[in-house]
């Protein structure tokens, strides 16, 4: 399937950009998709590991899960002030 990255703050400085599309399976889990876009990446590597992230809008908090079946996952680092 599939799947739209939206890149917010310093993870769009750090993957260049503000989205991607890449193919995944469903059951891909977070910590499988974080892999596959940092891949050549140092600097979004460590971004990524500092993020949160929702999938369909909805919080995502376990990088073992499988994403499932879904259209967007957007990747928030922490932002000043909280």
């Amino acid at each position: 399937m599939q799947v739209t990255i939206r890149y917010f703050a310093a993870a769009r400085a750090a993957a260049g950009g503000d989205t991607a599309v890449v193919d995944v399976d469903a059951d891909t889990t977070l910590g499988d998709l974080e892999s596959i876009l940092s891949a050549g990446n140092p600097d979004l590597q460590r971004v990524l590991a500092r993020c949160s992230y929702l999938r369909d809008s909805v919080a995502l908090c376990d990088r073992d899960v499988a994403l499932g079946a879904c259209a967007v996952i957007d990747v928030l680092p922490p932002f000043a002030g909280g």
